[in-house]
């Protein structure tokens, strides 16, 4: 009977110390998860040879579980500057889900300089712009923006007054550079550097239009976050004068409150 006793006190005890071992490691790992953050990286979603340039549908967003506070590897591209890379070659060749990193590609050389970063068949045109057109100067290479232009045109009811008008221009357009600063924004992003103009990526027919629109008004950028690269068709119907914005106000507001509620 004493055996038995004692035999059931040690299966006792020994399942209390692996609860309580379980629940101390579980503890430690909910502390080391706790203090751990996402980091968004890039990866290639096939195959690449050396060489091979690298296209849009040939890289992806992946997670990776970072300490909190752990820089960055200046080796590592994070996702948010996916766009430079598109174009460029391959140094060496990668597996299908691979982490690209800055030493896996090509240099842009110095006879390319600027150049080397548009893609083909793109170009780069630059707009004036001020502080408060370029979002506070927070506007930095590699963003993506809308580009929203304000005209005065003669009255549509066909006087000869002239009507202010403000409509979406493009949609989600890369920047490629601010004033002269290029490539991957550095440590000093926040600065308070300023500058009077940003260089664009566009397809050659909108070269002229934005041209065009800088001459006849004035152009502002609105900053996009950098996973949003929804294009919304019917911007494109839609414009604001005075009158069309007194109209809307209650709708507005309206949406707002839905959007607040969740509806």
């Amino acid at each position: 009977m004493r055996q038995k006793l004692l035999l059931l006190g040690a299966v006792f005890f020994g399942f209390l110390a692996f609860v309580l071992s379980y629940q101390q490691i579980q503890a430690e790992k909910e502390k080391i998860m706790g203090s751990a953050e996402s980091v968004f990286l890039i990866k290639v979603t096939r195959n690449i040879a050396a060489g091979e340039e690298i296209r849009e549908g040939d890289i992806a967003r992946v997670e990776v579980q970072r300490m909190r506070n752990q820089p960055i590897s200046n080796r590592e591209i994070p996702w948010s500057q996916s766009a430079s890379v598109i174009g460029r070659r391959l140094e060496s060749s990668m597996i299908a889900g691979q982490t690209l990193l800055n030493t896996d590609l090509k240099p842009i050389s110095l006879r390319q300089g600027f150049s080397g970063i548009i893609r083909q068949g793109m170009r780069a045109v630059s707009i004036p712009v001020d502080t408060v057109s370029a979002v506070n100067n927070l506007v930095q290479p590699n963003d993506n923006v809308d580009v929203i232009g304000t005209f005065r045109f003669p009255d549509l009811r066909g006087d000869t007054a002239l009507d202010t008008v403000t409509l979406t221009i493009l949609q989600d357009v890369k920047v490629l550079a601010t004033g002269t600063r290029w490539g991957n924004p550095g440590p000093d992003t926040q600065s308070g550097r300023t500058y009077g103009t940003v260089t664009l990526l566009v397809w050659p027919d909108e070269v002229e239009m934005l041209i065009f629109a800088s001459r006849k008004g004035t152009l502002s950028l609105s900053l996009r976050n950098f996973e949003d690269s929804r294009i919304d068709r019917s911007m494109e119907n839609r414009s604001i004068n005075f009158r069309q914005l007194e109209k809307d106000i209650p709708k507005y507001n309206e949406r707002r409150s839905r959007r607040q509620q969740g509806l």
